[in-house]
């Protein structure tokens, strides 16, 4: 080594001491282990040893890594809070030729976390983008459920509150897909009873603790799976749920029939829900729903003010 020169930037793996190869500058979009820190790539490693700093949602997690594979890299702190201030600092890095690595808590970046607003802007500002793939905690749900993988849609976590969850479920009821939700512990059970309630006793999956000591994969009907974890109190852990995509095979049903339905489903949501929940169930049309829906509603109102 010259003097004046800084020592060659190297990590630790599978016991041996290696040298890192020079990064090229630009931002570095690194996928870490969702539970398991033997899920990371030797690029990944590479990379997070050759970057001038790493860029982490919480540097407290990130730390257990890289002391893990013996890496010193520098970190800063970049997350929800405080993005709008660290993104001006973080393009004049990689405006003077900065190798930044960004990584999240866990699995790919920007994947419901934050990410999104400084890889535009560094897009925008013509600075080099690259991704290094690796684990994904979306992916890693997908592959162990058992339902089908070919068309999938990635929502992320619902609305907390329960009218808002719910016309969201009503919205996605259509999407010829397997859908796919992060969920904390706390609400799993009433989230997977407003699934059921609005979609449907689809099958589904509860995975939880993904790649850890304690990996779980319910599998079951959203019905039966509601039931299960309302018993048994809030599940440890982090948890995806997996929803199966709507049937195309619907059984013909009269008008009286669908009416039921749609008198049922009116009495907790509004016209519009009440609409995409039948249309879920029945493969009928959502604005033709819709039209009886109205009047079924009027009807009531009609009825109501009669007998006031």
């Amino acid at each position: 080594m010259t003097a004046g020169t800084d020592p060659p930037s190297s990590y630790t793996a599978f016991g041996l001491r290696a040298e890192a190869r020079p990064l090229d500058p630009g931002l570095h979009i690194v996928a870490t282990p969702i539970g398991n820190l033997a899920d990371i790539s030797l690029r990944a490693l590479e990379t997070l040893a050759a970057a001038d700093v790493v860029v982490a949602e919480d540097t407290r997690v990130t730390r257990t890594l890289l002391a893990h594979y013996g890496i010193t890299t520098p970190m800063l702190t970049y997350h929800d809070h405080n993005a709008a201030a660290m993104r001006p600092q973080i393009l004049e890095r990689l405006a003077a030729g900065g190798k930044i690595a960004l990584v999240s808590d866990a699995g790919t970046p920007l994947v419901s976390d934050p990410g999104y607003k400084l890889v535009a802007e560094a897009v925008s500002g013509g600075h080099k983008v690259v991704a290094i793939p690796g684990a994904s905690a979306v992916l890693t749900a997908l592959v162990v459920a058992g339902l089908p993988s070919d068309r999938f849609f990635f929502e992320g976590f619902l609305p907390q509150k329960q009218t808002a969850r719910r016309k969201r479920i009503s919205e996605l009821g259509s999407i010829p897909g397997t859908l796919v939700f992060y969920e904390g512990n706390s609400r799993v059970a009433a989230m997977l009873a407003d699934l059921a309630d609005i979609l449907g006793d689809r099958q589904a999956v509860v995975a939880r603790e993904l790649t850890k000591k304690f990996e779980q994969v319910r599998r079951g009907s959203l019905k039966s799976l509601a039931a299960a974890l309302a018993a048994e109190g809030p599940p440890k852990g982090e948890i995806a749920v997996l929803v199966a995509p709507p049937d195309n095979n619907h059984i013909s049903i009269t008008a009286a029939e669908t009416d039921a339905l749609l008198r049922e489903a009116l009495d907790d949501l509004s016209v519009k829900d009440a609409a995409a929940k039948v249309a879920t169930q029945t493969g009928q049309k959502r604005r033709d729903l819709y039209a009886r829906a109205v009047a079924i509603a009027e009807d009531r109102k009609t009825v109501k003010l009669s007998d006031d």
